[in-house]
């Protein structure tokens, strides 16, 4: 074996480990929680997914899944927002109890096909952050299978007005942003913005950050961008007093059983798990 393929299957084990520890600790959490009271008024969780398909990538949940965890939610007095409408709300003081957030990061189109009728159905809306130039065609999700196509701009040109999926920008191409100068960084940002309202024809308020990587730069060019909210991947529960320009989010992973996606809505993983930084580490292969 060269030293090259034998770098890339070590590569591959550390990921795999890291996976199967990340799930065990998830697991191990959700054994020893305990539901808390309803959370403090005025607070809000959002919650993030990528792929809704029964294909096998680490960043998909089946629909069957998806279906379980939105009729969950109905069912037990949860209503589900778009990013912006609720984080609105928030900073208004006007949220309701029991309201989340849904968002999807990338704009796969599995997320049309199943993940839409099942918003729709129980009127529930959402999120989609999409990166531009992905979308146009002059750049491309590296990591995404082979076959895991993304939305087109007609689709998203006629999904935005329905109220169901809401698009925001995710940058032009998802680059870790950090690792841009400054004006690299900042035409991400800028570019994405232009580019998505030119395409939807009203204004966008959000902005996520690719893969979550950000320091206060990133922070800073997004609110001069003129963005109201700039969207982490980092766990916890937001408020009033959160950073407009550092949402936090809830990862629901391809994993989770519907017990797990029931702790994680009564606050179970806001805060990170042990080891968060070393598998983030492992598995984008840079400092977090």
């Amino acid at each position: 074996m060269t030293s090259r393929r034998s770098g890339v299957f070590n590569g591959v084990v550390a990921h795999s480990a890291a996976r199967v520890a990340k799930m065990a600790l998830t697991e191990a959490r959700v054994r020893t929680w305990r539901a808390p009271p309803d959370d403090p008024e005025g607070a809000l969780r959002v919650f993030l997914y990528h792929r809704i398909t029964d294909e096998p990538d680490p960043l998909a949940l089946r629909p069957v899944k998806f279906r379980g965890q939105m009729e969950y939610l109905a069912a037990n007095g949860f209503q589900a927002l778009d990013a912006v409408t609720a984080l609105d709300l928030l900073f208004a003081g006007e949220l309701e109890p029991r309201t989340v957030a849904i968002t999807f990061d990338d704009g796969f189109e599995d997320v049309l096909d199943n993940a839409h009728p099942v918003l729709a159905e129980l009127g529930f809306s959402a999120t989609v952050f999409v990166a531009t130039a992905v979308i146009g065609g002059d750049a491309s999700y590296g990591w995404a299978p082979r076959g895991a196509s993304t939305l087109s701009w007609e689709q998203i040109r006629l999904l935005d007005p329905s109220g169901v999926l809401r698009f925001e920008p995710h940058s032009r191409t998802h680059p870790d942003l950090r690792r841009l100068d400054d004006a690299g960084a900042r035409a991400e940002i800028t570019e994405s913005k232009a580019e998505l309202e030119r395409q939807i024809g009203r204004e966008t308020h959000a902005f996520c950050y690719p893969s979550g990587f950000v320091d206060s730069r990133e922070c800073e060019m997004v609110r001069q961008a003129g963005f109201r909210y700039g969207l982490t991947c980092e766990p916890g529960l937001n408020t009033a007093a959160t950073d407009l320009a550092f949402i936090h989010r809830v990862q629901i992973e391809g994993t989770d059983s519907l017990r797990a996606f029931a702790a994680k809505v009564g606050g179970s993983h806001d805060r990170p798990l042990p080891g968060r930084r070393l598998y983030r580490r492992i598995r984008y292969g840079v400092q977090t």
